[in-house]
């Protein structure tokens, strides 16, 4: 694992190049803070939330970490994979 902070810029960037972003996370529950920590050898954004992950609080908090992240409304970021998993994917929306 890198230990390389995600740049917000170059996500955001590229969201207003696109339109649309595809980002795949993995989701570390009950953490002291909410926030994005750091990009993952993989390639994959690892997202701290101090939410239970138990009916969607969890998930609810990714998208409000995503959404303050990158500068969006919450209601355009979404997860669209693994809603019952640490590991998801997101899609953001300009």
């Amino acid at each position: 694992m890198s230990s390389v902070s995600p740049d917000a810029e170059e996500l955001r960037s590229k969201l207003q190049r696109d339109g649309c972003l595809v980002l795949d996370i993995k989701v570390m529950p009950h953490a002291r803070s909410g926030e994005v920590s750091e990009l993952m050898a993989n390639g994959a954004l690892k997202i701290k939330v101090t939410a239970a992950p138990e009916k969607g609080k969890a998930n609810d908090e990714v998208c409000a970490v995503l959404a303050a992240y990158l500068g969006v409304p919450k209601r355009n970021v979404e997860v669209i994979f693994g809603r019952i998993s640490r590991q998801k994917r997101v899609r953001i929306l300009l």
